[in-house]
Formats: structure tokens, sequence, C-alpha cells
């Protein structure tokens, strides 16, 4: 038996728009949230078309001119876009019955591609549990007939396995939402080792320490702690019927531990730096999770993907950004303040999930608007637009000097230093312990 995809009833309409306009194809992504149970299926977003495809269509069609690369990066980009608990759960092509035979061996070739550009980017690795399987639709621009199928992309020999593809009104209206703020305030050493104070590295390897902290917190749901094996929404009335949107907001409370590891007892490293990053803001977190008898866990691991992946996103953004403005590779550098993009919501028509985006503060409303467009081939009204957080700010601290060899020589000599006068007191205390005691013996001996 194949998964079963539930699929938001606008969504037929719009891929029935594409197929009057293919010529002879077009891709695009299929946006969602995965559950044991089922699939569900909220937006389906074409491929946005590149100015070197209409010079290429004039020769024969053939799937083989498939961009594949371009394809990756506009699912990378829509990720960034997606809050906690959606993904990119696969990919559609819609093509003339000509290129029909070939459809599918397209779509597995990029459902793993897009897959292993998305796991790159992670900061976080899925639970053995975790529904690997991606849908792959292929519909008839002629016939209009549809095919799903999915493959699992834990498995590089994975073959197709048949899928079930049913249309759903008002799928999304009474998702429940999950929100909280999370209080960042990050240092990330520069090591002097660092070659051209790769920034970029850095700070992904001090996100990625911090993002496990982030694993191992306790999050209280309206000031509860709950079992993951409970329903989410226990006691509680479920929405029913074709209402109107309504959107259920639990709040959480994010709890970190001060301290990491079962045993008390830490070593300590000693390293030379050349400076810090410091990280310091108030997030705005949130994450979705459907309305069918979801587990506590679901949404908790929903919620901490959100925040491991804003943070992250965030910093990418912004380096992506001082490297196509400024140039970021700089031997030497002065003491710099950045602000991270401040994160803003919009909604969904007809759902109760909001999707998102990153906004820096010269940022003009119509900038946004158009990436909507582009990336999510959806209009945004600036009214609907809302900016959830104040800002945060990115401190890149270069030392006063930079160490050099002699200097790094002495530090070295110091620590040495400090660590065999540390042995000497361990020795000189060791001897204090031993003759006290041979002097109590031979006192309570006479």
């Amino acid at each position: 038996m194949g998964r079963t995809y539930l699929v938001e009833e606008g969504i037929g309409q719009y891929l029935t728009e594409l197929s009057t306009k293919v010529k002879p194809y077009v891709t695009g992504l299929l946006i969602g949230q995965c559950s044991p149970q089922r699939d569900y299926v909220l937006r389906a977003v074409r491929t946005p078309p590149k100015e070197q495809q209409q010079e290429e269509s004039l020769g024969p069609p053939k799937l083989a001119s498939l961009d594949e690369e371009w394809i990756t990066t506009h699912a990378s980009q829509v990720s960034r876009m997606l809050p906690g608990g959606l993904l990119v759960l696969g990919v559609f092509m819609i093509a003339t019955p000509e290129l029909a035979k070939d459809g599918q061996n397209a779509l597995r070739k990029l459902i793993f591609s897009v897959e292993k550009s998305l796991s790159k980017r992670r900061l976080w690795k899925p639970a053995e549990e975790e529904v690997s399987d991606r849908a792959a639709l292929q519909i008839c621009s002629a016939t209009k007939k549809v095919v799903c199928r999915t493959y699992d992309v834990q498995d590089p020999k994975s073959s197709a396995k048949p899928a079930d593809w049913k249309y759903q009104n008002a799928l999304t209206a009474s998702w429940v939402a999950l929100g909280c703020t999370v209080n960042v305030n990050i240092h990330i050493p520069l090591l002097a080792t660092s070659p051209n104070h790769d920034l970029e590295k850095n700070t992904k390897n001090g996100l990625n320490r911090w993002s496990k902290q982030i694993e191992d917190s306790v999050f209280l749901i309206n000031g509860q702690v709950k079992d993951e094996d409970t329903e989410l929404l226990e006691g509680q009335k479920k929405f029913r019927g074709n209402a109107q949107p309504s959107t259920q907001i639990l709040d959480v409370k994010v709890l970190t531990q001060l301290c990491q590891g079962a045993s008390p007892r830490s070593t300590a490293t000693v390293q030379v730096c050349s400076g810090s990053i410091n990280l310091r803001g108030a997030v705005k977190c949130r994450a979705y999770i459907h309305s069918n008898k979801p587990k506590v866990k679901e949404a908790i691991q929903a919620l901490k993907r959100d925040i491991i992946n804003t943070l992250s996103d965030r910093c990418e953004i912004l380096f992506e950004d001082l490297i196509l403005n400024e140039g970021l590779q700089k031997k030497s550098f002065g003491r710099e303040y950045h602000v991270l993009p401040q994160r803003l919501f919009v909604p969904v028509a007809g759902s109760s999930v909001m999707l998102s985006d990153y906004k820096f503060g010269d940022e003009a409303a119509g900038e946004i608007q158009e990436r909507f467009v582009e990336m999510l081939d959806q209009p945004v009204q600036t009214e609907d637009m809302h900016i959830a957080e104040d800002i945060s700010t990115v401190d890149i601290c270069p030392v006063a000097d930079s160490p050099s060899d002699t200097q790094q020589a002495q530090l070295t000599k110091a620590t040495l230093l400090l660590k065999l006068q540390q042995n000497m007191g361990l020795v000189v205390a060791a001897a204090v312990a031993v003759l006290a005691s041979i002097f109590s013996f031979n006192y309570f001996s006479d």
C-alpha cells in the first residue's frame, strides 16, 4: 500500500492552468507536511523561468535539457520561506505526451538532487522513524492524466512506489500554530589558524553547537510540559466544516539547559583566537502542524527545526549579501556591526498557515513582493506583510592586535607554565595530605 497525499483543492486549478501554458514541459515543487499516516500538500510552485530558456526552446523538446542546478537552487530558496512543519516534499512535471515516457526518470533524478541540496544546509538530523518518501507527480498536458509515485530519498537505489493523490477542500483551514520567542546570545571564537577569517564557516560551526542546545531544551506548551506521545489537541474541540480559516496558536516557552553532558567533569581547551562573532537578539519562531490527532512530539520537533533554521538562514542571507556587496574575504578587518534580516510572515489564502521571508532594513516592500511572485508564484499585498520582531545583530570583534608567532609562542609557554604550576600544586597538596595522615596516625598511636 502506497502513501496517500491529501492536497489543497486550489492546487488542482493551479496545475490545470499551468498545463494550458506548457511548451513543452514545466517543473515545480510540492510544499507540505509529512506525517506517519499521510502527507499533506499545501502548495505547488512552478520553477521560475530562466531567460535562456526562450532561446533553448527553439530546438526539439528534450527532458535532457532540464536545468537541475536551477531547480535545486529554487528549492533551497523556497525552503528558507517555509515555517516549521513545512518542507519541500516532492517535485512535479507537466509535459506533453511525447515527453511522458522519460518523465519519471527525470523526476526521480530531480527528487534526489533536491534532497541532497537541502540536506547540506541542515543543522539537524532527521529522526530514524521520520518519513523519507518524496513525491514525484507527473501530469500529461493533453489528457490531464495524473500519476503520483514516491521514492525513498534515504535509499539511492529506491524504486518507484504508487501513491494516492486526493484533493480536499479547506485542508489547512484548521491547522495549529506554535509560536515562541527565543533570546539569542551566541559567542563564536575566530581561531587564529582559520584562513582569511572564514566568518561563514566559523559561524556555521558555532551554530552547530548551539543547535544541539536547542535539541536538548525543554519546551513548555501553554506553560505545561507534555508527554511526547500524547495528543497535542487532547481535550480541545476540533475545527470542522467549511468555515473561514481559524488559527489556534499555542504559546511555547523554550528552557535551555545551562550545562551540557551527563558528567559534571569537563576539560578546558586553550586556543589562540583572532577575534569573535557575537549573535544577539530575539527571534520569532513559528511552526504549523496538521489537525488530525497530531502528537506533541511532532509539534515540538517542527518548532525546534524552525528555531534552528531561522537563525541559520539569516546568517546565510547576511553572508551572501556581504559577499555580493562588500566582499567578505579580507585578511585584516576592524570591528564590524551587521544587522540580521528581520523575519516577516505572509498569509496563504484560504489557510491558517503563513509563509515567511526575511527583510533587510533598506529593502523596499516591492522587493519582497517580487520575491514572493518569483519564488512562490504568489502575489502579496503590502498590508499583508507582518514584520514579527525587532532587530538582531552580528558583532564581529577582532583582537586589537593579531598575535605574532613570538606572541603565540609566549602564550603557549605561559600555558605550559600554568599547567606545570597546577600540577605542582596538586603534588604539594598530595604531599601535605600524606604528612597530615602520618602525623595523625602517630599522634593517636602515642
